[in-house]
């Protein structure tokens, strides 16, 4: 079974977490479903700005390290991001686990 990228890239944007996302917000300034749109969404997500402002929502506490607002497609920055964004949602997690034990 041959799938083409943009066939994967359209299942993936229509997964249930990435639909709850975009509840949250606009990924980008228009919603279309164009290839070209899913792509930017896509991006979007993978660089971490906009997970890391859900989080926030979620959990306002500030985090110690800074993100990196313009990836601009440099994989150090994504990095970056998603490690400040995993380490968030870790401790936001510990944090939770150890009130629900006390």
């Amino acid at each position: 079974m041959d799938v083409t990228l943009s066939e994967m890239l359209a299942t993936f944007m229509e997964s249930p977490l990435v639909v709850w996302v975009r509840t949250l917000g606009p990924l980008t300034s228009n919603e279309e479903a164009g290839s070209e749109d899913r792509v930017n969404m896509f991006m979007e997500l993978v660089d971490g700005v906009f997970l890391h402002k859900i989080m926030t929502q979620i959990d306002p506490s500030p985090t110690h390290q800074r993100l990196s607002k313009n990836v601009n497609n440099d994989v150090a920055l994504r990095l970056h991001n998603l490690t400040v964004l995993v380490r968030h949602i870790r401790t936001y997690y510990q944090v939770k686990n150890s009130h629900a034990c006390t």
